[in-house]
């Protein structure tokens, strides 16, 4: 058996109604909040108000977009000179990384690029982060119980992590309530994420039998909800399952690995504006496809391909279900939810090489299954243009 180590938020409460949970926690972490949320501050006034009664000061603040260098180094500032002690995030995956980004350097000294991997100096944060509550508004990235912030440089062309265990949230509250009102895209595109982040850590190189229960469990929730939360928004079982099985994801990569999705989602991302859970979604079916290719022609026994029978039977419902039939059931997954082929975000086939060029580098793309060549990830990339 493999290696493995666990690490997650150090409390993490799940529920309908969950939200309630944060002013009291808040409460006992300090008295100024930096709260982040995203483009829509009314998502935010409830929590602010309740805040605010038990007489806590709160800083709101906006990370509109996928965070950048810049923005968390103003955002950073900004916490900084309001002397917050807290911090909150509020919103989708973007605004979680934000909110944890800021939360790690409030409480360091030095410059962002001191920590940040691959263009910065990658040292290790010397003190442990702010007190951090995350607040996921979507189910899909699962970043309320990850260890990084994925930030995109704009002068690098590239999305980087600033990583580190001391940066775990100190509370992770999971409310489906909060994701009532996702418009169908939205839920489409972060729930494909979801399932990604599910089958990723279930084939990967570093799976491990803490993190398979969750993405088995995971990919079984997904599979039987998330046409009907697309669907069939106020379905409440429905948006339920595909919160849990985004938290698993979170709790499975954080603790195992990804792969060639994310691989290519990471270089991808800081190349072109296109949000992370679509291209996740337009780019999965084919990896899962090439991957099964690669295992029957140089893998024949490897424990992934049996994993990937396993989905099949999962995704399906079907006793008898192949591989082939988990990538099929995924196609046409994509296809029912109008999930937007890459080339929409700007990508072209002149793009392939450069893309395959940095994705063959990510770390992600070190847990993959098996190794893809640089010629079967330029067929991928190109299949999903």
């Amino acid at each position: 058996m493999t290696r493995f180590e666990f690490a997650t938020a150090t409390r993490i409460v799940f529920g309908a109604g969950a939200l309630s949970e944060a002013v009291k926690a808040t409460q006992g972490m300090g008295r100024r909040v930096f709260l982040v949320t995203g483009s829509r501050l009314e998502r935010a006034e409830r929590l602010v108000g309740h805040l605010r009664a038990v007489g806590l000061e709160v800083v709101i603040a906006q990370a509109i977009g996928e965070p950048t260098t810049d923005s968390v180094q103003a955002l950073t500032a900004q916490a900084r000179a309001e002397k917050c002690e807290v911090v909150v995030g509020l919103g989708g995956g973007s605004v979680i990384d934000a909110a944890k980004a800021v939360s790690g350097l409030l409480t360091n000294d030095g410059d962002l690029f001191d920590y940040l991997e691959v263009i910065g100096k990658a040292q290790p944060l010397k003190h442990p982060a702010a007190p951090y509550i995350a607040i996921p508004t979507t189910a899909g990235t699962g970043a309320e119980v990850t260890r990084n912030a994925v930030l995109g440089s704009k002068e690098h062309r590239v999305k980087v992590s600033l990583r580190s265990p001391l940066m775990l949230p100190r509370l992770a509250i999971v409310d489906p309530e909060l994701t009532y009102d996702l418009p169908a895209d939205v839920t489409a595109y972060t729930g494909l994420d979801a399932l990604t982040q599910v089958i990723e850590p279930y084939v990967c190189t570093r799976a491990n039998p803490m993190t398979d229960g969750w993405c088995v469990e995971g990919i079984r929730r997904v599979a039987r909800s998330l046409r009907k939360a697309v669907e069939q928004g106020n379905d409440t079982a429905a948006r339920e399952d595909m919160a849990v099985a985004s938290l698993f994801g979170g709790l499975a990569l954080a603790n195992a690995g990804l792969g060639a999705v994310h691989g290519f989602a990471a270089p991808f991302g800081g190349m072109f504006p296109a949000p992370h859970g679509a291209v996740c979604a337009a780019l999965l079916p084919h990896v899962m496809a090439a991957n099964i290719r690669a295992l029957r022609e140089r893998a024949a026994s490897s424990i992934a391909l049996e994993r990937y029978e396993v989905i099949g039977r999962l995704l399906t419902g079907k006793s008898q279900a192949t591989a082939e039939d988990g990538v099929q059931w995924v196609t046409e997954l994509v296809a029912e939810l109008q999930v937007p082929k890459i080339s929409k975000y700007g990508c072209k086939a002149k793009d392939v090489e450069v893309v395959v060029e940095k994705a063959a580098k990510a770390s992600s793309m070190k847990a993959n299954p098996i190794e893809l060549g640089k010629e079967t990830l330029a067929e991928v990339l190109s299949a999903a243009l």
